[in-house]
């Protein structure tokens, strides 16, 4: 498989390990970053040396302006994007009566709106080719919610709401729309909780093991391919049957 794909948040766990994936269906693959350019650097270096074609893009998804000029770039470079992942996020936990305003619209405006800035942004030149696909990397707790993660389940269930609204709008055009969502995938996002949470948790999996980001990233993949090219306008879960 040939085309171009532009990976947000692409610097972190599950977002490097998309673009790995990827990169071995031979996509120019596009590494969003927002503050982490030395990972995203390193990361560029790395598909390079593997013989895949591959860009660093600085793309701040709370800044309109700067998803603009990401989409500049890349059409400078590529001229179209075929694979969008939005996997930009950020998470936070704590009562949400102590979240601050600030805090509260950060999360939102990263974890939902960053999303739908950059598929916006996007959106014509798919539209223009009849072709297209969009992938949401989501959460379970967008689905169920989460007690001291109100904001970050708020953010993931309109992602959710988007991905399945999007799906109906655009799949006319030839466009699909899909989300992926991650139960709880063994990252960085995870690595304040304590072994207590860690063996609780670990408990509750029926399948007896924490994801791993290779687990999205391959269900990315096949999501990316032709293989699944009935699927649009679904929530894919992938959590090892926890919830």
């Amino acid at each position: 498989m040939t085309g171009s794909a532009f990976i947000t948040g692409a610097s972190g766990g599950i977002g490097s390990a998309v673009c790995r994936e990827l990169a071995k269906d031979g996509f120019r693959i596009f590494i969003g970053f927002g503050s982490s350019e030395a990972a995203a650097q390193a990361l560029c270096e790395e598909l390079k040396s593997s013989g895949a074609d591959a860009f660093c893009v600085r793309c701040d998804v709370t800044d309109a302006e700067s998803v603009q000029k990401s989409v500049q770039f890349i059409n400078g470079i590529s001229g179209h994007i075929d694979v969008l992942v939005n996997n930009a996020g950020i998470a936070d936990v704590g009562l949400f009566s102590q979240m601050s305003e600030q805090r509260m619209q950060k999360v939102i405006d990263t974890d939902l709106l960053g999303a739908m800035r950059v598929t916006r942004a996007l959106l014509p030149g798919m539209i223009a080719r009849h072709s297209g696909n969009i992938i949401n990397i989501t959460s379970v707790w967008g689905e169920k919610g989460a007690s001291c993660e109100v904001a970050y389940s708020a953010a993931k269930a309109g992602l959710c709401g988007f991905t399945a609204a999007l799906a109906r709008e655009v799949a006319p055009s030839g466009i699909r729309v899909n989300a992926v969502s991650c139960g709880f995938i063994d990252t960085k996002m995870n690595s304040h909780l304590g072994e207590d949470d860690r063996a609780m948790i670990l408990d509750e999996i029926p399948l007896g093991r924490f994801g791993t980001a290779e687990d999205i990233a391959k269900l990315v993949r096949f999501l990316s391919s032709d293989a699944s090219s009935y699927i649009c306008g679904q929530v894919i879960r992938a959590d090892g049957g926890w919830v």
